[in-house]
């Protein structure tokens, strides 16, 4: 909405009294510490996995914690919030079905893998989806740009296919655990798609999100989910608590919208496009996964994808 015009004796005010749009930088510094954040939570499901925790557990400890943490700052949402059907229907998407896939998935795969299929593939599945839901199109800029993506998806995937390491059964754990991520991803890019549709803002969101996934998840969880809580020490708990909780789930969210507002969302969406390559080589050192050449191949071709996609389209 435009402003009215100043009258005259604020157009001789001086310039020092007007707001200084914040430097670049602070841009930058924003979108980096998402993209570690990301990074971090795909390194950090992927330790909780190898765990004696199960994915239910993980999903209630980043729930548990994140809603504690939102309750008092949504003791008033908008009137109308909590019958909002489409509210539901991304709490359910890109909350609780998002979490339960990505959980289950990490047990079984690598985090090199869940690099490559949720941040990676998130051009691929949102222009898809964009297509399908909202009846938009991509350019062809943008179609040449995920050719990239699939071909590194593919370089993941032909390994399981083959089975050139490890037994059948090893492959096929491995396989089912990316089919989970994928879905995951599927369900995320369904969540951004629809929440550019309805255009809700960034912090209800946030704060809806957890808060009503945690109201369905949390009583199914303690009455009839399986758990290995007491499999774990406490360090693991407090970790996977306050890391999932607040890391990705509030932090991410308010960093990602500063680094939009600032540097816009192609020049965000660019740098994002680091999670795959960063969650990849941190698997290496600190869950002792290997990095075979197709695994390389793949991160360096989708995070080219991404890159690529994530440029201004050109008229």
């Amino acid at each position: 909405m435009s402003q009215p015009p100043a009258p005259s004796s604020a157009v001789t005010a001086a310039p020092a009294s007007a707001p200084a749009p914040a430097p670049a930088l602070h841009g930058y510094l924003a979108a980096l510490a998402t993209v570690l954040i990301w990074a971090g939570f795909i390194l950090i499901s992927r330790l909780g996995g190898k765990t004696g925790l199960t994915g239910w557990d993980i999903v209630a400890l980043r729930l548990g914690t994140a809603s504690l943490v939102l309750l008092p700052f949504s003791l008033r949402l908008p009137a109308g919030t909590w019958r909002d059907p489409k509210l539901w229907t991304l709490a359910l998407s890109g909350g609780l079905t998002f979490l339960v896939l990505v959980y289950a998935g990490f047990k079984l795969a690598p985090a090199a893998h869940g690099g490559i299929l949720m941040p990676g593939m998130q051009p691929f599945l949102v222009t898809a989806a964009a297509w399908l839901i909202l009846g938009a199109r991509p350019p062809r800029q943008r179609v040449l740009a995920l050719v990239p993506i699939a071909l590194g998806v593919l370089c993941v995937a032909i390994p399981s296919v083959m089975g050139t390491h490890g037994g059948a059964s090893t492959h096929a754990s491995t396989l089912l655990g990316d089919v989970m991520l994928f879905s995951a991803s599927v369900s995320w890019a369904i969540y951004s798609v629809l929440v550019k549709k309805w255009a809700y803002d960034g912090w209800l969101l946030t704060r809806f999100v957890a808060l009503a996934s945690c109201l369905v998840f949390m009583p199914v969880y303690l009455l009839f989910l399986p758990k290995g809580l007491d499999q774990v020490p406490m360090s693991m708990l407090v970790l996977q608590a306050l890391y999932q909780g607040i890391g990705p789930t509030i932090l991410a969210m308010v960093l990602f919208l500063k680094a939009v507002t600032i540097l816009g969302a192609e020049r965000t969406g660019a740098m994002v496009a680091l999670v795959p390559v960063m969650a990849g080589l941190g698997a290496v050192p600190l869950l002792d996964e290997p990095l075979t050449v197709w695994l390389v191949a793949g991160l360096l071709l989708v995070s080219t994808g991404a890159f690529l996609a994530a440029r201004p389209v050109r008229h």
